[in-house]
């Protein structure tokens, strides 16, 4: 064996640990937490060096590893970040008849425009984006809910301003194999202790706690959060979108989807947004509900 790379889904943060502790990986091609990285971290361990890389996410880059080999193994190596630039590159054409003839059936559906975007519409954002709150609008108009919960990751095409909100951008914002929706009681305590928990997987001090992922998204309330802070005690503020803060022992109306243990009673989420937007035929977002974040000065990630 000249070399050893593993192709990691683990997490940038959890990558560098792992390269930290194990030795004889020389590097280690990395994704899930989508961060662009253009120049290779070396990370030293007992055994000798790791080469930690990672290339963002949503086909943005490819990462691109020529390896040098000498006589007595790697001599040199180079890495970067090739950008790609779809719209400068020929398809193939075999590739795009198979898909030209899959979608045919479903173009009628996936062309409708439900809406028309008043504003700069995505999910990129670690806490929220503009298409979440979307979702969340639609989410606690359609289900009548005081507040709504939405999944965080993030993948989904922009939609410019103006432009035309179609099933097929609702689709690929939602579309996975577990959306149904749900509409339930909740206490303050219980949607603390939702958020308590995605904050510390996320922002567990040991990588090896953390899964990866992004906060959880809200409609309707506001909070802050200390990412810094110890588990159970992140999550501060909590209030309804009046201004009135949240009770413990109160019971809230609450919309989400995408329940991973059992499966939610109600209909698809791409239908609950088309049918929201359909209604609404302006995407205005009224409110978007990002939390403050706390203790984060001198952090280049927060812009």
């Amino acid at each position: 064996v000249d070399a050893v790379v593993l192709l990691s889904h683990n997490g940038m943060d959890v990558d560098l640990k792992l390269a930290s502790r194990v030795t004889g990986i020389d590097f280690i091609l990395g994704g899930h937490t989508h961060d662009g990285v253009p120049l290779p971290v070396v990370v030293g361990n007992a055994g000798g060096k790791t080469v930690v890389t990672n290339a963002g996410s949503n086909g943005k880059f490819v990462g691109v590893l020529d390896i040098q080999f000498g006589a007595s193994g790697i001599s040199g190596y180079r890495y970067r970040l090739f950008p790609v630039f779809a719209n400068l590159l020929a398809a193939d054409s075999t590739m795009q008849a198979h898909i030209d003839k899959v979608r045919a059936p479903y173009l009628d559906t996936l062309n409708e425009p439900l809406a028309t975007a008043e504003s700069l519409l995505y999910r990129r954002g670690n806490f929220n984006g503009t298409f979440d709150q979307v979702i969340c609008d639609a989410l606690r108009v359609e289900g009548d809910a005081q507040i709504s919960l939405s999944p965080g990751f993030r993948w989904g095409t922009t939609v410019l301003p103006g432009q035309a909100i179609t099933m097929e951008h609702v689709m690929d914002q939602t579309c996975i194999t577990y959306p149904e929706t749900y509409v339930r009681e909740m206490t303050g305590e219980n949607i603390k202790l939702i958020l308590e928990d995605v904050a510390d997987n996320l922002f567990n001090k040991d990588p090896y706690y953390q899964q990866g992922g992004d906060m959880v998204r809200l409609g309707g309330l506001d909070y802050s959060i200390d990412p810094g802070a110890g588990a159970g005690q992140r999550i501060a503020d909590m209030q309804l979108d009046d201004g009135t803060p949240l009770e413990a022992a109160k019971n809230y109306k609450v919309a989400g989807w995408a329940t991973v243990g059992s499966q939610s009673p109600g209909a698809p989420i791409w239908d609950v947004v088309a049918d929201y937007l359909r209604r609404e035929d302006t995407a205005r977002i009224k409110k978007l509900n990002t939390p403050k974040i706390k203790n984060v000065a001198g952090n280049p990630g927060i812009a």
